[in-house]
């Protein structure tokens, strides 16, 4: 009995996975944690996934509607960020989020996270290359009870891709985060590691292996 119910559990914990990745491939959502819990209400469960498991149900999600073309992408998506890297290269960027994991698809954006003493420097920098500016926004979030605030500009490249770039004390640029989907440091790729990615290996993934 209680191997059946362990099974019926793990089996709903799949289906919320499903339904929240469907939500974020397809834009619906764009946090894990609304993700979820809007898929365990359509569904109506009450026990939610890992974000973990919503990441491996998304990945198996883009790999089946897009096949080839999401390597390509992937590929163009570094060679883009590494553009928009290279002209902020006195801010320490650091590529991170979907695009440096591997695990990008057709809704995805860039992530590039940059250190200043003034975030007015970089801003400055985007115009005079050029870019084209859609938003910026001071965002912040509570972290060991502590808030952190960063400033946010979001461009759209000539490709029609979509980039954020974080803006984040100079004195933050030793700090790697921890990953709440992975569960690892958020490293990144500074612009000369991307380079030698591009050259070598252009679609590897990095994630943790289970």
């Amino acid at each position: 009995m209680e191997a059946l119910k362990n099974r019926l559990q793990t089996n709903l914990r799949k289906k919320v996975a499903l339904e929240a990745a469907s939500l974020l491939y397809m834009s619906q959502e764009k946090e894990y944690k609304q993700a979820k819990l809007k898929a365990a209400e359509t569904l109506g469960a009450r026990i939610l996934p890992s974000n973990l498991e919503i990441a491996d149900a998304l990945d198996k999600i883009a790999e089946e509607k897009e096949g080839s073309s999401r390597q390509e992408l992937l590929t163009q998506m570094r060679k883009e960020a590494l553009q928009v890297m290279q002209t902020l290269k006195d801010f320490h960027p650091r590529l991170i989020g979907s695009v440096w994991r591997g695990t990008a698809h057709k809704n995805s954006d860039i992530d590039i996270v940059t250190f200043a003493q003034d975030h007015k420097a970089v801003h400055i920098k985007i115009k005079e290359s050029n870019l084209k500016i859609t938003k910026t926004e001071w965002l912040s979030v509570t972290k060991k009870g502590k808030k952190e605030a960063s400033f946010h500009i979001y461009i759209v490249l000539p490709s029609n891709n979509e980039a954020e770039i974080i803006i984040k004390s100079l004195e933050k640029k030793y700090f790697h985060e921890k990953c709440e989907i992975y569960g690892d440091e958020m490293t990144g790729l500074d612009h000369l590691q991307l380079q030698r990615l591009l050259r070598e290996k252009p679609t590897q993934k990095f994630v943790p292996t289970k």
